[in-house]
């Protein structure tokens, strides 16, 4: 006969091992997300001025995101952080309870010398993120993950509608797009843990199972765009 302190033991790792693959399956729902080869935006006019322009994205989790433009050519900065809400100067804890509006997101400094707007954009629909999944990315769920691009002026604005519609027209994805265009308000620099995580933690296994993959699928369908080196707010240089 199995004694009780022994047959609670067993229940008990077996609830445990339940829980972890209960777990590595969410995790890895991430994973089963593919990179889409997308045609470059057919309206993407270069800006009249000079000087670094500014991008600002939302996809899921801002480590992903910030990693996967971190490895773009042209990119000088990529900070993760949150915008689209009403509350100042919020914290993660406040954002990850979905009721403040912000998204996670990504402010990304680049030159558009060396790379343009919509192919920033390209790279955003093509690899960074799934623009067809509605308040979700992957494991991850609320509106502070929600499909978002907010411009900086009327010309991001064009751009960006125009690529969804010709996307759209083109049916690229087998479910409609549902990624909001706004106008940027206000970002806040996320903590500085979360900054450069998916270089500085790429054995995590939330970053391996659904961060990493899209890294790869940068250097595989945009190989003349991908950098080795990736530009981190923690410490190196601007790219030339």
């Amino acid at each position: 006969m199995i004694g009780s302190g022994t047959l609670r033991r067993g229940i008990g790792i077996a609830v445990i091992l339940t829980a972890f693959i209960v777990m590595l399956g969410h995790l890895r729902a991430g994973a089963g997300e593919t990179a889409v080869l997308i045609p470059e935006p057919a309206f993407d006019p270069r800006p009249a001025g000079s000087g670094l322009q500014t991008m600002v994205v939302a996809g899921g989790c801002f480590w992903g995101v910030q990693g996967v433009f971190q490895h773009v050519k042209g990119v000088q900065q990529a900070v993760s952080g949150y915008t689209g809400g009403t509350k100042v100067h919020p914290s993660y804890e406040d954002v990850s309870g979905g009721d403040t509006g912000h998204a996670e997101s990504v402010k990304i400094s680049y030159d558009p010398t060396k790379v343009s707007y919509g192919e920033l954009l390209r790279i955003f629909f093509a690899v960074a993120h799934n623009p067809t999944e509605l308040n979700y990315q992957g494991p991850d769920e609320g509106t502070q993950y929600r499909s978002n691009i907010f411009f900086t002026d009327a010309a991001q604005q064009k751009v960006a509608e125009a690529y969804i519609a010709q996307l759209t027209a083109a049916k690229i994805y087998k479910e409609p797009i549902v990624t909001r265009v706004d106008a940027l308000q206000a970002f806040y620099p996320a903590e500085d843990y979360h900054q450069d995580y998916l270089t500085l933690h790429p054995n995590y296994p939330y970053i391996a199972i659904n961060d990493l993959p899209k890294v790869a699928n940068l250097q595989r369908l945009f190989p003349s765009a991908y950098s080795e080196t990736p530009v981190l707010v923690g410490g190196t240089a601007p790219r030339s």
